[in-house]
């Protein structure tokens, strides 16, 4: 087999067979080009020592060195350089105690999680498949490397890592992976916040978000996500991943949509307990918040809602109020959704940004800074909203003497 190779990873990997050395692409890279997929990055395994490897080459950076990973700069490209090595005891479930390096290339693949990222491959030998991940791979299966609990005892995120894969490749879990996973899913309780956040993104916004469902299966989301099992109790979980699937894979959309039979407190205490970013909590928290108010087609009332709602979160909440319509629904939100791209289109007002006055155009008037201020640019705003034509500074100005008695 035959695999296509950037030309920085194809010259890092002779570099190293120049000097001596053995070395492979290795990992994700090798089983998403045999899938015909295009890989994120390239991992180069190799018999050569850190120090070795900044020997050969000039220009690296130390970024794991305790692991024995070098990163190797290629003209504007990076590679990770890793050598071969054996973990010592896992003591957190999650690292090891100690790296040993090893000059066995069979030694670093079965340390490897998964049989279908436990294979190699350089120009010279072509695929190193000791494991069977091509096998499982046209099986589409996702199976540990060796002893399942051995592997999940090593690093417990792997559990999570399982479900993971199979939502992103659409692959099945091997039974004696899966016995494993349920076995050992109350030890991701020992991984941080941040690690479990991260690959419950990835499987949300996966082309299958709704393999979510298998991690509830498996015991996973009972540690992880518990608000998803209090879901599937009040029968809401099963509809809430039906609409995850039918939102465009961003990561907000695809939260908001899970979470929002959960109620807007219950996702912000989730989202903040996984320690998301301040802009992914507020944006899914205000989808949330306004799924259950009633949408009308009749314009002023679009921009009345999209006022209320916010420029920016009112097209999303059309898309997750879509994914959860049934054909009745579907239809109306479609008539106010080509509602507000007329709205859009034309450049109506619906905010105070694109009001035609200003604070300063009402304070030249004569009115006084302070309450009194923000309640007359509202006041001029309602106005608008109502119709759009009355966005002129002539009218708005001839609006606000009336209230001030000019």
């Amino acid at each position: 087999m035959k695999i296509r190779m950037p030309a920085g990873a194809r010259a890092v990997i002779s570099s190293l067979q120049a000097r001596g050395y053995e070395a492979y692409a290795v990992g994700g890279c090798v089983r998403d080009s045999v899938l015909s997929r295009e890989p994120d990055d390239w991992d180069i395994t190799t018999s050569a020592s850190p120090s070795e490897v900044k020997e050969v080459f000039t220009r690296t950076v130390d970024t794991g060195l305790q692991h024995g990973t070098v990163t190797v700069l290629m003209g504007k490209d990076q590679y990770e350089v890793t050598t071969y090595r054996i973990d010592g005891e896992y003591e957190d479930g999650r690292h090891p105690k100690e790296v040993i390096f090893t000059a066995s290339l069979k030694e670093d693949l079965k340390r490897r999680d998964f049989t279908i990222n436990a294979m190699a491959y350089n120009d010279d030998e072509g695929l190193v498949d000791l494991f069977g991940g091509m096998s499982d791979l046209q099986r589409k299966l996702v199976r540990c490397v060796g002893e399942p609990t051995e592997r999940f005892s090593e690093d417990a995120l792997r559990i999570l890592r399982a479900v993971r894969f199979s939502a992103q490749l659409g692959f099945g879990i091997h039974s004696d992976t899966a016995d494993a996973v349920r076995k050992l899913a109350p030890t991701l309780s020992k991984i941080s916040a941040e690690r479990i956040a991260a690959e419950l993104t990835k499987l949300l916004i996966s082309p299958r978000p709704e393999y979510l469902y298998r991690a509830y299966e498996l015991g996973i989301t009972r540690v992880v996500l518990p608000e998803f099992d209090r879901m599937m109790e009040q029968k809401t979980g099963e509809a809430a991943l039906h609409a995850a699937k039918r939102v465009r894979p961003v990561r907000a959309l695809r939260f908001a949509a899970v979470l929002y039979p959960a109620g807007e407190q219950a996702a912000v205490s989730l989202l903040r307990r996984l320690k998301f970013d301040n802009d992914t909590i507020r944006t899914a928290a205000r989808i949330i918040r306004h799924m259950d108010r009633q949408l009308c087609e009749d314009p002023a009332a679009v921009r009345q809602a999209v006022y209320e709602v916010g420029e920016d979160i009112f097209p999303l909440l059309l898309e997750v109020r879509s994914a959860y319509a049934d054909e009745k629904t579907s239809q109306q939100i479609q008539r106010v959704q080509e509602c507000y791209e007329t709205i859009c289109r034309e450049g109506q007002c619906v905010s105070l940004k694109t009001l035609a006055v200003t604070g300063r155009d009402l304070i030249r008037l004569g009115c006084r800074p302070g309450p009194a201020l923000g309640e007359l640019l509202e006041a001029a705003l309602h106005e608008v909203l109502d119709d759009p034509e009355k966005n002129t500074k002539e009218y708005l100005e001839a609006f606000a003497k009336g209230h001030l008695g000019i």
